[in-house]
């Protein structure tokens, strides 16, 4: 595999956001006919969003959102308008790299809001292609947020990006063929006879070996070499109990009673175990990684007015509890936790214990050396 450079260096934590977001179309079919037919509203077709929007872009009454299909409904836009006078258009996209395409061909001009994960506004940022935001007309940023989204490493001080969305990385298990639920990283290698080809890991080898370092008591985003080493070395003791390496072929397999165990995201997690009870999600005890997903403002957006006081209505807590009610995708605003539904409120994998939240880590860039160690380690472990 070729040598990596700073910036393709992001290339894992771009594996993870994608097959994160393939599963959320999925959980999104059965929604989205409604939403397609429903374009009077403001709900665009997801191919229309290759196009540019009408003239209507320039019009001050109307805000153009681009968003993943999950994080935008009718109520939320009728609810918006009726408090705002604002009217909605909402292009949707299927990939943060499809949406970064469309921005970089001039399509940027047309939106004024726009939902990248945490990695993607690192890359926009480096490219110029976000507003820096004036945090004094948006209300409850300084107070209103969780710690943890108060100086992401994403965008230091949220200066070009307000969190909208998060979740982890964790196992997920049938409790019916275990008779011990795991809790940390090394029950992967404690019970590997037990799980000998009836476990996944993530097809991703920042999420990989940043578990297996966080097991060792380490970073998941170390660069010291010998760590890395010796996560590759423990790795490598676990391989022949692996029965693949994947983001998103675990699921069906694992409530059949195929798979007893995998790697995967929490809001993955959280669908299969609306469907099935006996399907668990725990947050390894040492600590996992953490994703987010944020709003912004590219430059050049038509109604920046709009889009403040479209950042402004998500950010009151009644819209932010709504999200979490109807998606089951955690928060970061301190002030909507009290308005969740109580299932959802009390639900830890959801919403883990903060002790547990502060040992988790977003996954960082790495230096080019760096990722090429991980990259031969990664093409060793996964041909052996």
């Amino acid at each position: 595999m070729p040598p990596m450079n700073f910036r393709t260096a992001r290339s894992s934590a771009r594996r993870v956001a994608l097959t994160r977001r393939r599963f959320l179309q999925a959980s999104a079919a059965a929604v989205s006919g409604a939403m397609l037919s429903n374009c009077a509203r403001g709900i665009s077709d997801p191919n229309a969003a290759q196009s540019s929007p009408t003239g209507e872009a320039a019009d001050g009454s109307t805000l153009h959102v681009y968003s993943w299909s999950t994080y935008i409904d009718d109520q939320v836009i009728d609810e918006f308008t009726k408090a705002t006078g604002i009217q909605v258009v909402a292009d949707i996209y299927d990939s943060n790299e499809t949406m970064l395409a469309k921005l970089q061909a001039g399509g940027g001009k047309a939106y004024s809001i726009i939902y990248p994960s945490d990695y993607m506004v690192q890359q926009m940022v480096e490219l110029d292609l976000l507003n820096e935001l004036d945090k004094s007309r948006i209300e409850g940023v300084e107070n209103n947020l969780l710690d943890k989204w108060q100086n992401p490493v994403y965008d230091p001080n949220n200066t070009h990006s307000l969190p909208f969305a998060w979740g982890t990385t964790g196992l997920v298990y049938n409790s019916t063929k275990l008779t011990e639920a795991p809790t940390d990283w090394d029950y992967l290698w404690d019970n590997k006879d037990t799980l000998n080809q009836r476990l996944t890991l993530l097809n991703d080898v920042r999420e990989v070996m940043g578990a297996v370092l966080k097991s060792l008591g380490h970073s998941y985003n170390s660069t010291d070499s010998a760590q890395i080493r010796a996560a590759y070395d423990k790795l490598m003791e676990l391989k022949p109990a692996i029965a693949s390496f994947t983001s998103d072929g675990w699921r069906d397999q694992l409530v059949t009673g195929d798979l007893i165990l995998s790697m995967g995201y929490s809001v993955d997690a959280i669908d299969v175990m609306t469907a099935n009870p006996d399907v668990k999600y725990v947050i390894p005890a040492s600590g996992s990684s953490l994703w987010t997903d944020t709003m912004v403002i590219p430059k050049g957006a038509p109604n920046p007015e709009a889009a403040y006081a479209w950042m402004n209505f998500m950010y009151s807590p009644e819209s932010a509890a709504r999200v979490v009610n109807q998606l089951k995708i955690a928060t970061p605003i301190r002030a909507a936790f009290d308005k969740i539904d109580a299932d959802l409120r009390n639900n830890p994998s959801l919403f883990p214990p903060e002790e547990l939240l502060a040992k988790c880590e977003g996954i960082a860039p790495v230096p080019p050396e760096v990722s090429e160690t991980l990259d031969k380690y990664w093409t060793q472990l996964t041909s052996a």
